[in-house]
């Protein structure tokens, strides 16, 4: 065989195979396709169908999840305040106490009270004594040996007796009460947290006179924040897009570490002035390493179909 048959076998050998490389492309490519339009079909059947746009952002401020002025309910002298400013604090923690020596001094008394057992033994031996003065003399009345009115009398006596005896048993009862008031009264000086927070501000310091009204009732200022809130403003356009519990990306303004929050509450007004609607979430934040206070970005994943 010449060189030049040679070249021409190769060259048909070349194209023989790329044509039957593209057939097998085209036929791959062709399945592909099929398989695509099948799932789409079945998805759409199904309802499964949801398109997604790219995330929104959407401006947010990173707050406290909620922050309470602590005061005293009573007017008193504050005698200490066991807190500072940037102190974190635990629920139930001791935070301030109000001069309470008189509140005290009533407990104790009360407590005395509730506990005397005099005038109910004294009350039960008075009925004992009844008892057997009533017996004699009614068995003598009834003999004839004495007169009806005596018998009378003791039975007089012992029912008086029995009376004393349940006003002692209600005395007691009542000093039960009053030491449960007197207890009232003296856990009301005591300022105690009402959540996981730090403080934020103290305004009123030991020896000062506190009072429930009037200019200086707070003591001191706290904040919980753990979880915080996480409050984004979006534009009307996105109503209805947003439910809650869907998880939304935060970028804070500093430390440059993104976060996961989730969505709490959804506002069902827009303000007409400004088109737009607020959305709460929760933000954890169990090392309170996260500050309140800061401006973020929050990316919002529309959906804009499904179920």
């Amino acid at each position: 065989m010449s060189a030049k048959s040679e070249k021409g076998a190769v060259r048909s050998d070349r194209n023989g195979q790329l044509v039957r490389t593209w057939g097998t492309c085209r036929g791959v490519a062709a399945a592909l396709v099929h398989m695509a339009r099948s799932a789409l079909v079945l998805c759409v059947w199904l309802g499964c169908l949801v398109i997604s746009v790219p995330a929104k952002a959407a401006e947010c401020l990173i707050e406290p999840f909620q922050t309470v002025d602590l005061a005293s309910p009573v007017t008193g002298l504050l005698e200490k305040v066991l807190v500072r400013r940037g102190d974190k604090v635990s629920k139930g923690q001791v935070l301030a106490v109000l001069e309470s020596r008189a509140e005290q001094a009533a407990a104790e008394l009360a407590r005395f009270k509730s506990t005397q057992v005099g005038p109910t033994q004294m009350a039960e031996s008075k009925i004992e004594f009844a008892k057997r003065k009533f017996a004699r003399r009614q068995a003598m009345a009834n003999e004839k040996l004495m007169a009806a009115q005596e018998r009378d009398d003791a039975e007089s006596e012992l029912r008086l007796a029995e009376a004393e005896f349940k006003q002692a048993s209600e005395n007691r009862q009542l000093a039960r009460l009053e030491l449960q008031q007197q207890n009232s009264l003296l856990g009301l000086r005591t300022l105690r947290s009402p959540f996981d927070g730090v403080v934020v501000d103290q305004l009123a310091f030991a020896g000062e006179v506190v009072e429930p009204s009037g200019n200086k009732k707070t003591i001191l200022k706290l904040a919980q924040l753990e979880p915080l809130q996480v409050r984004a403003i979006l534009s009307k356009d996105a109503f209805g897009k947003i439910n809650p519990g869907v998880a939304v990306e935060i970028q804070p303004e500093i430390l440059g570490k993104n976060h996961s929050a989730r969505v709490r509450a959804v506002d069902r007004l827009i303000d007409a002035a400004s088109g737009s609607f607020v959305v709460l979430l929760d933000l954890p934040n169990p090392k309170m390493d996260i500050p309140a206070g800061v401006k973020c970005k929050a990316l919002f994943s529309l959906s804009l179909g499904g179920r």
